[in-house]
């Protein structure tokens, strides 16, 4: 099993969910967050006072898959959540040592 962390644009949130779903993905958990990267924040102007943004909203991506599954929603993830510009996000994919669903008690891919 894996479990794959992406961090990607919020406007991107609904599309990359929906292409999941279509590929057999069945959960994920969805947390708003703020990182920088890359782009290292920006500066904006709020009532005539320039301040910088240090931390830019990301939505983070928890996906826990068969192995069998990891690179298909990798990729699926890559392809749907860019927009070929600076801070699009990042994928990470780690081993997953265990899961057990709660209500029933079932065990690792059976719980996926």
């Amino acid at each position: 099993m894996k479990l794959i962390i992406a961090a990607i644009k919020p406007f991107k949130l609904e599309e990359v969910r929906e292409a999941l779903t279509a590929i057999g993905v069945r959960g994920m958990m969805v947390t708003e967050i703020k990182g920088f990267g890359s782009q290292s924040g920006h500066t904006e102007i709020y009532r005539g006072a320039e301040y910088a943004v240090n931390f830019v909203p990301k939505v983070k991506l928890e996906i826990a898959v068969p192995a069998s599954m990891a690179d298909q929603v990798v990729e699926t993830i890559q392809t749907t959540a860019k927009t070929d510009k600076i801070g699009d996000g990042k994928i990470f994919v780690l081993d997953l040592q265990s899961a057990v669903r709660v209500r029933t008690g079932e065990t690792n891919e059976d719980a996926l």
